[in-house]
């Protein structure tokens, strides 16, 4: 089984969130979720941003970082959207790392250094007309990444795996955690 610290999205901590990281406790993995808002949660993905943009991205990266440096080198880093920053800058520059889900976004390679550490597989999962889900940044990821899968699912929808946002698709995120499973097993 494996140990993973997942980062929540712009709105925060919901209980979409803290649902998707009991069912992966459920099937016997250690889930870590850290709250970068503390305590704060947003009803619309604009007033999160807000939030967010206030709050600085590169601080949230930092409370992710501090996040994780009181937690084991062999992690899992997974994040939903706004948490995929902290999760793939660490996925890419924290020793030890085990592997990286992101979902519902991906940052160019560039941002953390320009490479993919060797023998760290990625899993990406992203609708395909999701404007605000980075789909091409996230097909150049997978491409360049060896150990990567890329899931396109189709749909507009962005936060499609958090049961309690409108953009919830039960189909997609079901199919999204079987395949999160397959990869942290």
């Amino acid at each position: 089984m494996s140990e993973v610290l997942l980062f929540h999205h712009a709105q925060g901590l919901t209980e979409g969130v803290r649902g998707f990281a009991d069912e992966l406790r459920a099937a016997g993995h250690v889930v870590h979720t850290p709250d970068l808002y503390v305590g704060r949660t947003y009803g619309s993905l604009g007033d999160g941003m807000a939030y967010a943009e206030a709050v600085g991205f590169d601080a949230l990266i930092e409370r992710g970082t501090q996040a994780a440096d009181e937690l084991p080198a062999e992690l899992v880093y997974a994040g939903f959207s706004l948490g995929v920053l902290p999760a793939q800058k660490l996925a890419q520059t924290r020793p030890g790392a085990r592997g990286a889900l992101l979902m519902q976004a991906a940052i160019p390679l560039d941002e953390f250094g320009g490479a993919w550490p060797a023998g760290v597989p990625l899993q990406l999962h992203v609708m395909e007309d999701d404007e605000l889900g980075d789909v091409e940044i996230a097909r150049a990821l997978a491409a360049s990444v060896p150990e990567a899968e890329l899931f396109l699912y189709p749909g507009d929808r962005h936060l499609f795996a958090d049961r309690g946002m409108a953009d919830y698709d039960e189909e997609a995120a079901a199919l999204l955690m079987q395949r999160a499973l397959l990869f942290l097993g």
